[in-house]
């Protein structure tokens, strides 16, 4: 059977890691001077859509091989809500926006400029609103798909797994600049991630056909659920977008923990449920969610590596096996039977991406109407006087 469009997305990223990880180390470095590197003291990551689920996944990296304190935020919340209260210190502030076009995540970077911070893009497009705002621009221009694919409107992949590699290596090149990782120690996590590329050929090998009979099984059902902690919230949060995306259906990413306080109330209790953990520091409370969800009714299925207690437990409808690796950098590989899912759904129903932007939606600034590229931004940080009203 032919594959369709994301399918065949998803098929190219093995080697487009293979294609980009040295441009990355490289541009990491350029961008990001020792003289910097030695000042931070805080990291705040931010960005919108899949260029906010990256970041997500990427703190972890920060605070584990950089040893920097770091937080994922939306842009709205950065840009309206944080911008003007950051802490004492050098702050620094990487903007993710795969077009540079975002008007939100522009507005970050503006703001955290005028908050004292240092502002980074992670861009494809060094002209664009994103970088002209930005001090430091790490250029990470994807690739143009190949030629049948080119032209066509499709669930980022691509970009999203550029962007996540992209901040693991700034990561460990602000870990090696500040002395906390060793050169040797630092260019062996570089080859890990080089390395992923055969790992996610085996991902892909072996969620194709799972994928697509959980689509097949789970035809009836009207909403789906997507769960993660640590860096894979960012996974459930990314593999929910490219449901919703790819084929229209609600779908709800949650932190782990969070599923026992809501979802578990549900009233439809056959809702699929996706439960995603690497076997890391989240694994025992995965495992008690999967019973949970078994027990109540759920159709579960496990995104883990197989030899992980969460992996061999029998509360489960269905195993997405992922190869054992670094948890923080885990979401390279838990994303990829979302992605798979998200296509085989789409196919199934007959369902055009982004529901072909019909209804009153468009393909002009990224969504017409919903104004993603030319909404009113802020120009100044909040005033003392209007806090205190």
């Amino acid at each position: 059977m032919e594959r369709n469009a994301l399918q065949q997305q998803v098929d190219t990223l093995p080697d487009l890691v293979r294609e980009m990880v040295d441009g990355l180390v490289a541009a990491a470095a350029h961008s990001f001077p020792t003289s910097l590197c030695e000042d931070i003291d805080f990291v705040y990551l931010t960005g919108c859509g899949d260029s906010h689920h990256a970041p997500v996944n990427a703190a972890l990296a920060f605070r584990q091989l950089a040893k920097l304190p770091a937080t994922a935020l939306t842009a709205m919340q950065f840009a309206r809500y944080t911008a003007g209260y950051l802490p004492r210190g050098k702050n620094l502030v990487i903007g993710v926006s795969v077009s540079g076009g975002v008007s939100r995540t522009a507005e970050a970077l503006r703001l955290a400029r005028l908050s004292g911070a240092v502002a980074a893009a992670v861009t494809g497009n060094r002209r664009s609103a994103v970088a002209k705002e930005a001090e430091i621009v790490a250029l990470t221009a994807v690739p143009p798909l190949p030629d049948e694919l080119q032209g066509l409107i499709v669930p980022g992949a691509r970009s999203y797994i550029v962007s996540q590699l992209a901040l693991y290596l700034i990561a460990i090149h602000l870990g090696q600049a500040r002395g906390r990782l060793t050169k040797k120690a630092a260019n062996s996590l570089r080859r890990e991630l080089g390395q992923m590329a055969n790992l996610m050929e085996q991902t892909i090998a072996q969620n194709d056909a799972i994928t697509q009979q959980l689509a097949r099984e789970w035809a009836d059902a009207s909403q789906f659920v997507t769960c993660g902690a640590g860096p894979n919230y960012g996974t459930a949060l990314f593999s929910a977008a490219k449901i919703l995306e790819a084929s229209g259906d609600t779908a709800i990413a949650q932190d782990t923990e969070e599923w026992a306080h809501l979802q578990y109330f549900g009233r439809e209790v056959n809702t699929p449920t996706f439960i995603i953990s690497a076997g890391g520091r989240d694994a025992d409370r995965a495992q008690e969610i999967a019973t949970a969800a078994k027990t109540i009714g759920h159709c579960v299925a496990i995104i883990a590596p197989p030899d992980s207690a969460l992996g061999q437990t029998a509360d489960k409808d269905a195993l997405l096996p992922i190869p054992q690796v670094r948890e923080c950098f885990s979401p390279l590989l838990a994303c990829l039977p979302g992605m798979l899912f998200a296509a085989a759904r789409a196919e199934l129903l007959g369902e055009p991406y982004f529901r072909a932007f019909s209804s009153g939606r468009s393909k002009k600034g990224g969504g017409g109407i919903s104004r993603i590229r030319d909404s009113h931004q802020i120009t100044e940080l909040p005033h003392h006087k209007t806090m205190l009203q």
